[in-house]
């Protein structure tokens, strides 16, 4: 698959991509190398200009780049509305409003008007309309920015939960903390073309742990945070191992997110974090079964897809 806007030179050539239920990918690239009109094809919001997009996951949640701040409508009435764009009823799309927003703690409330809301806050209902229904593919356009800190760990776990209950999660982000903790695979762009990275690899390691107690019902969850290895509850106090680079970002958001912090130890390690509990991708497309989908090239084996066997469902396109 290609894409050039006219007049101007391509901004991706001959891209391959494939997505698998239970992967987390992370596509990095600098500013301006295509990382946003890569993901805007696989939304299905842009066309290429050569190549094809084909197969269809399901329900495609959506973060865009750009997230329009301007509207008169309050926080709650635009996700009601994106509701019902999306076949939920009135009653229901009210109350998964609720739900989310409360889950990503939004501040003024959810009656304030978008365009009064702050970047970070604004960002929060376009994560909030994305997760309106469970989606089969999550597509997020550099999801962290602007976001408070307690934000961050809310987001890593949704994306954390949705690779777990079988759903695609692609993001773009330039950070290796965040694509290394919580990607299964890391792409690239430059010049273009896309290629595949390697994993960040921690021979020598440490670690700490932190003993944690809970000071409000609903204290931010951490268990999606980067470079969180494991987490152990015994009554009232948590345990958390992490990776001790990660220590200081990880108390920060729970002292933040309504913990308190017992203790806080450090220890040699060496085995490297593994955020999604060992989910493996399957050869099913995303909201389907019994075949490989694709968003891949002529003849591919990969993708995003849905229903009975049949040979790849695609985005590529001949060469």
């Amino acid at each position: 698959m290609s894409k050039r806007y006219r007049p101007g030179r391509p901004v991706l050539v001959d891209v391959d991509f494939t997505t698998a239920p239970g992967t987390v990918q992370a596509v990095t690239g600098g500013n301006g190398s295509g990382k946003s009109t890569l993901l805007r094809v696989l939304a299905g919001v842009s066309r290429p200009s050569s190549g094809t997009r084909t197969g269809d996951p399901g329900v495609i949640g959506y973060v865009p780049d750009r997230f329009p701040t301007s509207t008169r409508l309050s926080a709650e009435a635009y996700l009601a509305h994106m509701g019902r764009i999306k076949g939920l009823s009135t009653a229901r799309s009210a109350e998964r409003a609720t739900e989310l927003l409360t889950r990503l703690d939004l501040v003024g409330g959810p009656k304030t008007p978008i365009r009064e809301l702050s970047k970070g806050n604004a960002q929060k209902v376009a994560l909030a309309q994305a997760l309106l229904m469970p989606p089969r593919l999550l597509i997020l356009d550099e999801p962290w920015s602007g976001l408070d800190a307690s934000a961050h760990g809310v987001l890593a776990q949704i994306i954390v939960d949705t690779a777990r209950s079988g759903g695609a999660v692609v993001f773009t982000d330039h950070r290796e903390a965040i694509t290394g903790g919580l990607a299964t695979e890391v792409y690239r762009i430059e010049a273009g073309r896309l290629s595949r990275q390697a994993l960040p690899t921690r021979v020598h390691d440490t670690a700490s742990e932190v003993l944690l107690r809970a000071t409000r019902p609903q204290a931010v969850d951490l268990r999606g945070l980067a470079g969180t290895r494991s987490l152990e509850a015994t009554g009232d106090v948590v345990r958390v191992r992490v990776d001790r680079d990660r220590c200081d970002a990880l108390l920060l958001v729970a002292l933040q997110g309504g913990w308190t912090v017992d203790g806080v130890r450090h220890n040699d390690a060496a085995e490297p974090p593994n955020l999604l509990g060992g989910v493996t991708a399957g050869a099913n497309g995303v909201g389907g079964s019994g075949g490989v989908r694709g968003v891949g090239g002529v003849g591919g084996v990969s993708g995003v897809g849905s229903g009975p066997a049949n040979p790849a469902n695609q985005i590529g396109g001949q060469r």
